[in-house]
């Protein structure tokens, strides 16, 4: 396909130096793996935004959207994929009584504080999560018996077509909504909250987020818990007892602090996470008879 007359149009949206070919993904993922991409799209703003994705979505382009890539493992090669960020320019947020309306590019942990500061409780456990709104969305983020579906009244999207509509019904289950096969590309959403006192509310975001960094190696890259919770036990418990803590493979290491996370130890490429998954995978079915499934999404 001869992408001249498409990046272009892309350029005259959002300016020559938002449009780059070949960039590396690991440049945008909290993994920091990724080889380079065909084009990305950095809009400036929502409408940008909006005129980018639709641009893509009527010239056949299923785009790839990216906000913080904090849940992401990119292939080390080329990827032919148009990938959009969301976290530049679709970032504000609105508060109106117990209601908070925000843009997906939003960083989980501004919008907790946006919360906090208006008095407002239950996003308590998105602080400290280095993912967007968008991407929590549509994975039905959680964390501390609390889960996106709890609080998102609404989100609007463009559709397959094209275009913009606002849906209800997200279809949510566990780390999973609609969004997973339904081509939509979340613009923003609603959520409902709850008056609280400020004060406390910041309490228990402080005491989520020490919880953090006592468990969770946040020095490390990583994307994040690698595998959802079985329907027996917990992934990382039953990694811990197969022995794997600290294993590795290359420059991907089963992390010795929280064995629910692989970190890229040593410049690690995807290949090596993706061998480590597979071992880890195999190993905890071998000894337990539990299949553990990744919950990272894959990207090539």
């Amino acid at each position: 396909m001869n992408l001249s007359p498409l990046i272009k149009e892309l350029e005259a949206m959002v300016g020559v130096s938002s449009v780059l070919r070949g960039e590396p993904l690991k440049n945008h993922t909290t993994f920091k793996i990724g080889g380079p991409v065909e084009l990305l799209v950095t809009p400036k703003s929502r409408d940008q935004l909006i005129s980018v994705c639709t641009l893509l979505i009527k010239s056949g382009i299923a785009p790839l959207i990216l906000g913080n890539g904090s849940n992401i493992l990119a292939a080390d090669g080329w990827i032919s994929r148009i990938a959009v960020k969301t976290d530049e320019g679709n970032s504000d947020t609105v508060r109106n009584g117990d209601i908070i309306w925000a843009g997906s590019g939003v960083l989980l942990s501004r919008l907790s504080m946006t919360a906090q500061r208006n008095g407002l409780t239950g996003l308590e456990f998105a602080y400290g999560i280095p993912g967007t709104l968008g991407g929590a969305v549509y994975m039905n983020a959680g964390a501390y018996g609390s889960e996106m579906k709890e609080i998102v009244l609404e989100t609007e999207v463009i559709d397959a077509e094209g275009q913009i509509k606002t849906l209800t019904e997200h279809d949510f289950a566990y780390r999973r909504s609609r969004f997973f096969t339904s081509g939509e590309i979340i613009l923003s959403s609603r959520l409902k909250l709850q008056f609280g006192e400020a004060e406390q509310i910041m309490q228990k975001m402080g005491e989520f987020l020490a919880k953090r960094k006592a468990s969770q190696p946040l020095d490390v890259p990583s994307a994040g818990s690698v595998f959802k919770r079985p329907k027996a036990g917990f992934a990382a418990a039953l990694i811990d007892e197969a022995g794997l803590k600290g294993f590795s493979i290359g420059g991907a290491e089963v992390s010795a602090k929280h064995a629910g996370f692989i970190v890229n130890r040593n410049g690690a490429t995807c290949d090596d996470v993706l061998r480590l998954i597979e071992h880890v995978v195999k190993t905890v079915q071998r000894i337990f008879g539990v299949e553990l499934e990744p919950e990272i999404r894959y990207i090539r």
